[in-house]
């Protein structure tokens, strides 16, 4: 008889935002992501997600990510109904430079990279003339083995590095080169998600992007984008780019001596340099990669968790793996990089 007034009032707030969960940490010496538990059974995700967009969005906005876990969330449908809930304003993946496939409602598959390979940190399309604020990922097979999301604090990795990398980066910015062939890397056509010709140059043009169709049939498109932004919404200053990813330096040695036997690095498929063309010493970058790996956090992944990130704040990665894996992302408020720039006199000024 007891139990019965506490029941029927669990029932009664199941529909309320935040009575019927509980927010934890999964290591109370680790910052984000916090976690989002329910505390009574049958909770419609959807439809508690639609009444607690700002409660959850207050999460990630204080701890750069937000767990959801415990929540029944069997497949991609789910998944597609509490981004909608939340998100209304979700971004498309179209300045594509790894593979991924579209299922959906703005769900793509995680990228599709082979299993052995480690996915380096990043903050989604850093590199792009709009990125995403937000990026949400979905659990639907955890591997029995691996395949961890690492995450990492950009304010942490900017702090880190030494004042000549910060400086160089700020005042310089990222020139981020891409050389599109039939033969190598992605045809231009997934990339920018037409095949329109007239298409994607006007895109281009309306982006302030250089490009050049070259005489092998190719593409090579270039464009600067900053080295750090001051966070949309809170104003801190991140780091925010993917020289680090672009760069060669980054390649097995193996492949990049045997892709540079062949090409000069600018004719790589994907290349950076600082954004008045200068080369960034390959040192530099290695004290970058040195900077995430020191910031990295990560915990292992359970079927139906939801991992929502500032992708401002925030990076991530994937760790190896065996067996199975099945993870989708969708992305939500685009806003344009340039935009947030810091340089490094707005810098200097205000110190």
């Amino acid at each position: 008889m007891s139990n019965a007034p506490n029941l029927r009032r669990a029932q009664r707030r199941a529909v309320g935002p935040e009575s019927v969960v509980e927010v934890s940490r999964l290591d109370p010496d680790t910052p984000f992501p916090a976690v989002i538990r329910p505390q009574v059974a049958g909770v419609d995700l959807a439809e508690w997600a639609g009444l607690s967009s700002e409660f959850i969005e207050g999460q990630v906005a204080e701890h750069g990510g937000v767990l959801l876990r415990g929540f029944d969330v069997p497949g991609q449908d789910v998944f597609q109904d509490f981004v909608h809930a939340v998100y209304p304003d979700l971004a498309e993946y179209n300045d594509q430079t790894t593979p991924r496939t579209a299922v959906g409602g703005d769900v793509y598959t995680s990228t599709e990279y082979p299993a052995n390979q480690v996915i380096e940190q990043h903050s989604e399309m850093s590199y792009a003339r709009e990125a995403p604020q937000r990026i949400i990922f979905y659990c639907a097979i955890p591997s029995p083995e691996g395949g961890e999301t690492p995450t990492a604090d950009n304010r942490r990795v900017l702090a880190s590095l030494p004042e000549e990398i910060r400086e160089a980066f700020l005042a310089k910015g990222v020139m981020y080169i891409r050389n599109y062939r039939d033969e190598l890397g992605l045809p231009w056509q997934t990339a920018f998600q037409t095949e329109d010709r007239a298409e994607v140059e006007e895109r281009f043009r309306r982006e302030g992007m250089d490009f050049e169709w070259t005489a092998d049939g190719g593409l090579r498109v270039s464009h600067r984008g900053p080295g750090v932004i001051a966070h949309p919404r809170s104003g801190e200053h991140v780091w925010f780019n993917q020289a680090d990813q672009f760069h060669t330096s980054g390649l097995p040695a193996e492949v990049r001596e045997g892709l540079l036997a062949s090409f000069a690095e600018e004719d790589a498929p994907q290349h950076a340099c600082f954004g008045d063309g200068s080369p960034i010493p390959d040192e530099w970058l290695a004290q970058v990669r040195s900077a995430y790996e020191e910031a990295k956090m990560m915990f292992g992944w359970e079927q139906g968790d939801i991992l929502v990130l500032d992708n401002a704040l925030v990076t991530h990665g994937r760790m190896p793996f065996r067996g199975e894996r099945k993870v989708l992302v969708s992305m939500a408020e685009p806003f344009r990089v340039a935009d947030y720039e810091v340089g490094l006199q707005a810098v200097s000024a205000a110190d």
